[in-house]
């Protein structure tokens, strides 16, 4: 799985360069960012603008991270697609998230 990760103040930013978070990708996804969120920081920021299809497993990552951070770190999400956008909002998941519209807003 291809992500970037950056630093910037006390934010950790990952950015996904796929454009899926599916089942064939969902165990490299997590096994990628347990590696890149042992960077400190205490909020971590998931830019999802590259991404256009997250199934149910890709979903179930993410949650999987969020709870890898436990409750002293939050793991945001910003830039999500339309189609990303609806799986979160049907899930209800976009309720338990911070959701950003874009990058910089988190900043």
């Amino acid at each position: 799985m291809d992500l970037e990760a950056e630093v910037r103040g006390d934010l950790l930013v990952v950015r996904v360069q796929q454009e899926r978070i599916d089942a064939a990708a969902a165990i490299e996804f997590k096994d990628r960012m347990r590696e890149l969120v042992d960077t400190p920081a205490p909020r971590v920021l998931l830019d999802l603008s590259r991404v256009t299809f997250l199934d149910s497993s890709g979903l179930g990552a993410v949650v999987a991270v969020m709870k890898l951070l436990g409750p002293d770190r939050r793991l945001e999400l910003a830039a999500l697609g339309p189609v990303v956008r609806k799986v979160f909002r049907l899930t209800r998941m976009d309720r338990v998230f911070t959701i950003h519209e874009r990058v910089s807003d988190a900043l």
